[in-house]
């Protein structure tokens, strides 16, 4: 079924919007994937907050055009799905790892802002940890001194509290 004039220009704006809160876009070529294997993969990129979609290409470009990822617009050949997210990982990742299990989803390429990635190198990008894994570990990197400093000021009362029971088992063992 063929889109009117008013209906790309809606899906053009609605991509553009996403893609201007984007940090990374990921193309891969599904031919011949099996609907059930596209609904799975729409369903875990839901999940993990990418924006997924198969669009036409000329809507593409158009979406991108006059954005840091416009330099994407030459890889845009043939059927494609785009993968955007703000997580710069996230869209690789789901992707990727969709990818592994599924050989008819192919990846392509993809672009973080004024930077044009291959498929290589969006699989190196996919394999990074995501946001949440880095606040995790700055958080316990942060938190490891703290907690250190509290332990030490806890052992001086309990090393106190140890030995007055230890005065008090010996005054109790002469007293018997």
């Amino acid at each position: 079924m063929s889109l009117n004039l008013e209906q790309k220009q809606a899906v053009v704006a609605e991509v553009s919007a996403q893609i201007a809160q984007a940090q990374t876009i990921v193309l891969a070529e599904y031919r011949s994937l099996p609907v059930g294997a596209m609904t799975e993969l729409r369903k875990k990129a839901r999940e993990s907050g990418v924006y997924f979609r198969v669009l036409k290409n000329s809507l593409a470009r158009r979406a991108v055009a006059e954005t840091p990822f416009k330099a994407l617009a030459d890889q845009m050949i043939g059927p494609l799905a785009y993968g955007i997210s703000s997580d710069p990982v996230a869209a690789a990742k789901v992707l990727h790892e969709f990818s592994k299990g599924n050989e008819r989803l192919v990846i392509k390429g993809g672009a973080m802002p004024n930077v044009v990635m291959s498929a290589d190198e969006v699989a190196a990008l996919a394999k990074m940890p995501g946001r949440l894994e880095l606040l995790a570990t700055l958080l316990g990197t942060m938190q490891a001194p703290v907690a250190t400093f509290v332990r030490t000021l806890n052992e001086v009362p309990s090393k106190f509290v140890r030995a007055l029971a230890a005065v008090r088992d010996q005054k109790e063992k002469q007293a018997a």
